[in-house]
């Protein structure tokens, strides 16, 4: 760091909408009209009545104004007070000598207020010095901020929020489970501290680093890590601050931000949700806004590529859509690197519920390893609103720490929602028999098929949209094998075929479980090549959609009757296979739905224990427990692993 440098200089204000200030000069002027209108109050006379009235004694009083007279009559004449204007706009000095001659004419004593007429220029000022002094101050209340960086004139300079050196807060330290891209932001780190390490061997810091992942995955956090162990200016602004309903603000806005940076190197520039103004050009129709778009990526890009090799300037750019992004802009020379912020798995899941569960106390029975793998699919926002739950959880049952318990609620109702009161939502006993055998038939072939994920627990208490729901303990898998996709067909169909053996009905709470079993078939014959007979072949395509790219089938009819078949295919196969497994465990299954209508929640001790035989003790009545606790105080509800696409694992049952 250059020490003789001058300190960041702050961002301009903000600057002040336009348009209150016009409604409040256009309403005080319509005031001003108003109130100067001489007809506002009183009627009004012509010349001739008034002198025909003042030489007859019907009036009293009289003051003469600029361009009208006011004039008081008599208490039995109608209208009482009314108004004279001048017949040639203003009293000159045939009207007043008429005027005279008519006072000394009436038979009555007549007042007249001022002796001598008003001048056309004090008329003028009086009627016209309101609206002066509104000008006055519209001009310095408007114009006077525009030289000051705050008016209008002031819509294309930046809007970044300027956090200066050691003032981000975040360091690497706040930063877990995502130890890759940490490790690929190192040498960014190293450059805004010791920039002639590089520069003396000819090498080029990357310009532009790109931060592409899931939302809630900590790219922002990162980003300010970066800023934070670097010790350096860090400019943050949002993709959608560059646009403007003006043409041309945006790219007045890039250029601006970019100086700033410039001027106060080294220095890191953060563009949050980049793909709001960096979307791809020459797709769509092309509109105002569109225009405004590409105005915006096209001086961005100048910018980037305008980078000298002193400028020390590191653009950090975060986007969920990069195959939205133009092409120029992820080009070498401007964004060199991507760096993939994904999900993390079941050990950086870990690291960050350890990060978070530090600002909280937690007692000793807490097993975060437990819940980082029943915690498949959650971003760092996630668990850290996980956390946050649980401590919320047992502030709310007056516990003095956050005990296991806490954590397991959270992570139900992060995931599923809140659970169900009996009260609010009660099920008929036949619907909540049906629930029990639908549950405990996914339940027993995930205990006994070698290729599922390892059972959790299993539950029939309504917890979101969902009136029961069977939890696994997911192993981290990068690539799914056939057989293990086959094994999760059958245990999607567990439930819908214990409700037809065992209830001699089916219902609609099977809906998800055939649409995620189809999905699964779908992609083994139409994506994966999983099929034999139709090998190994590819027969979706991607294409450019509206909201963007979509896949479809470009196949003859012919051949996606046989796709269609072979889909049919293995659905069926899989759904005898789970037949034939609960016709052999049926006696189990019957114990397991029974200890679920009874207990409610079982955990997969208990889901083995009931298949080697074994029974469970009574449920203890609520009232005995010695320490209440509403929600808390018993197992509580969970659901299956997420699916690929991030969706909750959840079997919504329909009544």
């Amino acid at each position: 760091m250059n020490p003789d440098r001058q300190p960041p200089k702050l961002p301009p204000a903000k600057p002040r909408g336009l348009l209150p200030f016009v409604l409040l000069f256009v309403g005080l002027l319509l005031f001003t009209v108003w109130l100067t209108n001489p007809g506002r109050r009183t009627e009004t006379v012509s010349w001739s009545v008034f002198l025909e009235k003042v030489r007859e004694g019907q009036v009293v009083q009289f003051k003469a104004n600029s361009g009208f007279i006011e004039a008081e009559a008599a208490k039995s004449v109608e209208p009482r007070n009314f108004r004279v204007l001048y017949p040639t706009g203003s009293l000159r000095d045939a009207d007043n000598a008429a005027l005279k001659a008519a006072v000394a004419a009436s038979p009555s004593e007549v007042v007249q207020d001022g002796t001598e007429p008003p001048s056309a220029w004090s008329g003028f000022f009086i009627q016209f010095g309101f609206i002066i002094l509104l000008l006055l101050a519209l001009w310095f209340f408007l114009f006077r901020r525009m030289g000051q960086g705050g008016g209008v004139l002031s819509f294309g300079k930046s809007r970044a929020t300027l956090i200066t050196k050691g003032k981000t807060g975040k360091t690497f330290k706040d930063v877990a489970g995502i130890d890759e891209a940490k490790d690929e932001v190192q040498e960014l780190v190293e450059f805004l501290k010791h920039p002639k390490k590089f520069q003396k061997l000819g090498g080029r810091i990357p310009r532009g680093v790109l931060l592409v992942g899931p939302p809630g995955t900590g790219k922002t956090l990162l980003a300010k890590a970066i800023a934070g162990e670097a010790d350096a200016p860090f400019y943050s602004i949002s993709g959608s601050d560059f646009v403007e309903m003006f043409v041309g603000v945006g790219a007045s806005r890039v250029r601006d931000l970019f100086t700033q940076a410039k001027e106060n190197s080294p220095c890191i520039i953060f563009i949050d949700e980049i793909d709001a103004v960096a979307r791809r050009r020459g797709s769509g129709a092309s509109s105002g806004g569109h225009d405004e778009r590409e105005q915006t990526l096209n001086a961005i890009l100048v910018e980037m590529d305008g980078f000298s090799s002193g400028d020390k300037v590191i653009v950090i750019a975060a986007t969920n859509r990069l195959d939205v992004l133009d092409p120029a802009l992820i080009r070498p020379g401007r964004f060199d690197r991507n760096i993939m912020v994904n999900l993390p798995d079941i050990a950086g899941r870990e690291q960050i519920l350890q990060v978070h569960a530090g600002k909280v106390r937690l007692a000793s029975d807490v097993n975060l390893s437990i819940i980082a793998r029943g915690t498949p699919g959650f971003s760092g926002a996630d668990l850290e609103n996980l956390i946050n739950e649980a401590a919320l959880n047992a502030a709310r049952l007056d516990k003095d720490a956050v005990y296991h318990q806490d954590l397991e609620y959270a992570r139900d109702r992060v995931a599923f929602g809140r659970e169900r009161k009996v009260g609010s939502h009660a099920m008929p006993p036949d619907e909540r028999r049906i629930t029990a055998y639908h549950e405990a038939g996914h339940a027993i072939i995930m205990a006994l098929m070698t290729e599922s994920d390892d059972l959790h627990k299993v539950s029939i208490i309504p917890r979101g949209r969902a009136l029961g729901a069977t939890m696994m303990l997911p192993k981290d898998r990068h690539t799914h094998s056939r057989r293990k996709l086959l094994g999760d067909i059958a245990q999607l169909f567990g439930g819908r075929i214990a409700e037809e053996k065992f209830c001699g009905d089916i219902t609609t709470g099977a809906s998800n479980d055939i649409e995620r079993a189809t999905a699964i078939a779908r992609g083994m014959v139409y994506e994966w090549g999983m099929d034999d007979t139709m090998g190994p072949v590819k027969y979706t395509e991607q294409g450019e959609g509206v909201g963007g790219p979509t896949s479809y089938v470009a196949v003859s009819e012919q051949t996606r009757r046989e796709l269609d078949e072979r889909v049919r295919s293995i659905l069926d196969q899989q759904y005898a296979v789970a037949e034939s497994m609960i016709e052999e465990h049926r006696d189990a299954l019957e114990r397991i739905a029974e200890a679920l209508l009874e207990h409610e929640t079982l955990t997969a001790q208990q889901v083995f224990a009931i298949i080697d035989g074994q029974t469970l003790p009574a449920r203890v009545p609520a009232a005995t427990i010695p320490k209440p606790s509403d929600e808390a105080s018993e197992p509580l509800a969970d659901g299956r692993e997420r699916p690929a696409d991030g969706t909750q694992g959840l079997e919504p049952h329909l009544a």
